[in-house]
């Protein structure tokens, strides 16, 4: 029997990661998708901050 290591579903299970590594690095299919999450939230958080942000109103001179 030929143990080989390929990529899939648990090929990152022999990594041991602590702290924020844990939750994202590029080994394991959970730590890319945490990438990915956390790139379209900040994505989301811009777009509603500008969309949403108060607009400045116009100074007239008197």
């Amino acid at each position: 029997m030929v143990n080989s290591f390929m990529a899939g579903h648990d090929s990152g299970t022999h990594h041991q990661f602590t702290g924020i590594a844990k939750y994202f690095n590029s080994y394991t299919i959970i730590g890319r998708r945490n990438y990915v999450l956390a790139t379209y939230a900040g994505i989301t958080t811009l777009f509603l901050f500008f969309k949403l942000k108060p607009k400045k109103k116009a100074v007239t001179a008197s």
